[in-house]
C-alpha cells in the first residue's frame, strides 16, 4: 500500500507557474505508476499526466502538453507536476494517484487508480 499527500497548490496569475509535489509513504511507491488528475467544480475528474513506475514513460492530456511536466524521484518517494503558462481554466483541485497494476501502457482513467491523495487547490486568476 501507499499513502499520498499533495502540496504546492495556491493562487497564481495567468501565465504564472506552480510546482506540485506528491509525497508517498510506503515501500511500494517505486513500483507504481503515478498519475495527476484534476477536478473543477461541477466537472468530472480528468486526467492530466502520468509517469511510469520507472520514470521512463510519460503521457499528457492534450490541454497541458508543452505547459506541464511530470517527474518522479523514487529514491525520495516523491513525484512532481511542474505547471507553466497557467490559464484560468487550469483552476481545479489537483490529485495524485497511484496505480499498482503492471499494465502495458499507463492508465488514463481515474477509476483504474487505487490510491489517492487528498488534493491540493490550484487557482489561476485572470
Amino acid at each position: 500500500q501507499v499513502q499520498l499527500v499533495e502540496s504546492g497548490g495556491g493562487l497564481v496569475q495567468t501565465g504564472g507557474s506552480l510546482k506540485l509535489s506528491c509525497t508517498a509513504s510506503g515501500r511500494s511507491f517505486s513500483t507504481y505508476d503515478l498519475g495527476w488528475f484534476r477536478q473543477a467544480p461541477g466537472k468530472e475528474r480528468e486526467f492530466v499526466a502520468v509517469i511510469r513506475w520507472s520514470g521512463g514513460t510519460t503521457r499528457y492530456a492534450d490541454f497541458v502538453k508543452g505547459r506541464f511536466s511530470i517527474s518522479r524521484d523514487n529514491a525520495l518517494n516523491i513525484a512532481y507536476l511542474q505547471m507553466n503558462s497557467l490559464k484560468p481554466e487550469d483552476t481545479a483541485v489537483y490529485y495524485c494517484a497511484a496505480d499498482p497494476r503492471k499494465t502495458l501502457v499507463p492508465a488514463l482513467n481515474p477509476r483504474e487508480y487505487d490510491y489517492w491523495g487528498q488534493g491540493t487547490q490550484v487557482t489561476v486568476s485572470s
